[in-house]
């Protein structure tokens, strides 16, 4: 029953190990965001100056949700997918799949996960190095089934990042260049994503609008329930539909766009 996924498996170990290649770029990558780290530390420090609180969270609970952001971002965010994929197709090495009783999206995926679980498990050893100075800043909530129901939303925030830049990936089979709308798509999620500040800081009706938006459920979402800023069990259960909602819809737009592409495609070589 299990054997057509045997290659996906085998898929996964060769992405592991090519991913293990670069280890130590990606632990210099991990050392070098503690920069990024330390900024956030000074200007939310500033930020806080004279108030115990902001937005009904403390100093330390800000703190907490950048460093909750920073461990996501290794572990789910995805790196280069759109570009990897997209020089897939430029350059005829798509056509390989075509003829092979392969799912292209299973496979990247598979390669995905593989270099997520690298570039995750990697990130933890500056976190540890660092730990004695952040020790004074982080408050992660004490009760375990904040980990239980933060686990599932960082699974589907994982499946909508690849999905979305599998999606950009895919354009190439109209554009020759796809940056443009990769630069677009950070900046959003970047801001609406809750990056630059948590999102619970927005206006209500602003706050409201990005809980509809699938940038807010590529961070923010399972950050938000890991460090305790959402704890409305009935809230967190909605936000797992729409969440859910938006990985069928992307995996949907994943399929349209395959489809579509392959009709302009011109298979030479491979």
């Amino acid at each position: 029953m299990f054997a057509p996924l045997n290659k996906y498996r085998q898929a996964f170990l060769v992405g592991l190990q090519s991913n293990l290649v670069y280890r130590v770029n990606f632990a210099v990558r991990g050392f070098f965001s503690l920069f990024h780290l330390a900024a956030v530390v000074i200007l939310w420090s500033a930020a806080f100056a004279g108030r115990s609180d902001l937005g009904g969270f403390t100093l330390n609970q800000t703190i907490t949700y950048f460093v909750t952001l920073l461990i996501l971002q290794f572990f789910i965010s995805a790196f280069n997918e759109d570009y990897q994929i997209s020089e897939d197709i430029r350059n005829g090495l798509i056509n390989q799949f075509l003829l092979k009783p392969i799912n292209y999206f299973a496979y990247r995926f598979s390669i995905f996960v593989a270099a997520r679980l690298v570039t995750g498990m990697l990130v933890i050893l500056p976190l540890l190095i660092a730990l004695p100075v952040l020790a004074q800043y982080l408050a992660f909530p004490r009760d375990f089934t904040v980990l239980l129901l933060g686990l599932p939303a960082m699974a589907m925030s994982a499946m909508i990042q690849f999905s979305i830049a599998y999606c950009f990936g895919m354009l190439t089979f109209w554009f020759l260049e796809i940056q443009g709308f990769v630069i677009l798509s950070m900046a959003l999620e970047t801001v609406l994503g809750g990056q630059m500040f948590p999102l619970d800081l927005l206006p209500a009706w602003a706050y409201s609008v990005a809980k509809c938006l699938p940038f807010y459920y590529q961070m923010y979402f399972p950050a938000a329930i890991f460090t305790g800023r959402l704890t409305d069990t009935a809230a967190i259960f909605q936000g797992y539909l729409i969440q859910a909602c938006w990985v069928g819809v992307l995996l949907w737009i994943n399929h349209l766009l395959w489809t579509r592409g392959l009709r302009r495609h011109t298979a030479v070589g491979g």
